[in-house]
């Protein structure tokens, strides 16, 4: 057994579960794909002040959460605990915003890390696929991240699972709002960091997942009763249009989501089904956020959604998603010889794209077929001397188990169209 294990929180993913992992990946993509969004890819850490004026200096992400160090030059860095920080400085700095096309329509995949306390749907470091649309103010475009999110969970089979919606606000209404809440909490008995927090950013406390807080909260004023017209005509809006699309929602007054760059628009995807981990995934819009960390004035609107708890989402409803099997063919030679030239026609299959493995190592006939039923492949090939001076090879059916000779010269041709 090794020395080394995985991180405390941290997990490997491996053969056969990761297909499961990537298939959820690419069902969420898949969507954005054919909507405009390009792929985008940024680095595993970044400036520290990146994330502490984006996602916010009170926000636990920050104060507790953050993978930060300082390098041996004496930059201060940070593993990103979060996508949409990053895909916006990428952004700008690369100009994107001046091509003369917004929004700029992002999507990306990739680990983020945060310093919690693991538990099942909550790790140290996890995966998510996100989306992001940069550039522009539009209910449509709110109502488009939406849809699609909920295109891609239905698409994996998921039924379970619900949207939660509110409006934060803006600029002119949400201070309104931050006055009577503060006045509200102020009257709370609360402890010293939550009433600290409380003066940096009340919502954050809405957003406080311990009984005794979330007891004091009741009667605590909601931001609904304090949006301003152009605030409530455009969150009705994204209603209009989501109901139209067809995809069911339920009103939120107290969703605040965890991150301070969050305006107007605000959602979460959750499942029952995952206990106290039950959000998985979610999103709102941010048009602030690029003057926090130095753009112009970019109104913008993104989500997240965890890869991970997608996948405890479908084990919790039972759906076992439909993987394509990682070998189709597989090849069993029985001599020198014969292991030249079932190579040779293995690498001629892979070339037409047929999935084929081969047995190496020299394994005897009994060996090899073990794994060729291991490799979940459909054919085996197999090839002796005597097949080999004939010109033919011996073709398996994995599954019924007849088995035919063909000659070697269509053997290829003959698997691909069988396939």
């Amino acid at each position: 057994m090794s020395t080394f294990k995985a991180p405390k929180g941290t997990y490997d993913l491996i053969p056969p579960q990761s297909a499961q992992y990537l298939a959820v990946r690419d069902a969420i993509a898949a969507p954005l794909r054919n909507s405009g969004y390009g792929y985008i890819e940024t680095p595993g850490f970044e400036n520290v002040e990146l994330f502490a004026r984006g996602v916010g200096e009170s926000t636990d992400i920050v104060t507790k959460e953050m993978y930060a160090f300082e390098t041996k030059g004496g930059d201060r860095l940070a593993l990103r605990p979060e996508g949409t920080a990053s895909v916006l400085r990428a952004a700008l700095e690369a100009n994107l915003h001046k091509a003369g096309n917004l929004p700029v329509k992002l999507w990306y995949s990739g680990s983020y890390y945060r310093y919690e306390r693991p538990q099942k749907g909550r790790y140290r470091h996890f995966s998510q696929v996100g989306a992001e649309a940069i550039g522009a103010e539009d209910p449509a475009l709110d109502a488009e991240l939406i849809i699609l999110a909920d295109q891609a969970y239905r698409s994996l089979g998921l039924r379970e699972f619900r949207i939660l919606l509110n409006s934060l606000g803006d600029a002119e209404c949400r201070p309104v709002y931050r006055a009577a809440l503060q006045d509200f909490l102020r009257g709370l008995d609360l402890d010293e960091d939550t009433l600290r927090r409380a003066e940096i950013n009340p919502l954050r406390v809405l957003d406080d997942k311990r009984e005794s807080v979330q007891k004091q909260l009741t009667g605590a004023p909601l931001l609904r009763d304090y949006l301003c017209d152009a605030c409530k005509a455009y969150h009705e809006e994204v209603r209009e249009l989501i109901t139209a699309a067809g995809v069911a929602f339920e009103d939120d007054p107290k969703l605040v989501r965890g991150l301070d760059y969050y305006t107007r628009t605000t959602f979460e995807f959750v499942h029952d089904g995952l206990g106290s981990q039950s959000a998985v995934g979610g999103g709102g819009r941010y048009d602030g956020l690029s003057e926090m960390i130095g753009g112009p004035a970019l109104p913008s609107v993104g989500w997240a959604l965890g890869v991970d708890r997608t996948v405890l989402a479908l084990e919790a409803e039972g759906v076992e998603l439909d993987l394509p099997s990682t070998t189709s063919v597989f090849a069993v030679p029985l001599g020198e010889e014969a292991r030249r030239v079932l190579f040779a026609k293995v690498t001629e299959l892979r070339k037409v794209g047929v999935a084929a493995d081969f047995s190496y190592g020299g394994k005897g006939l009994k060996a090899a077929m073990k794994a060729a039923n291991r490799s979940g492949a459909r054919y085996a090939l197999v090839l002796g001397e005597r097949d080999l001076a004939e010109g033919l090879v011996q073709v398996k059916d994995m599954e019924s188990g007849e088995q035919t000779a063909v000659g070697l010269n269509e053997v290829v041709a003959e698997l691909e169209s069988r396939l």
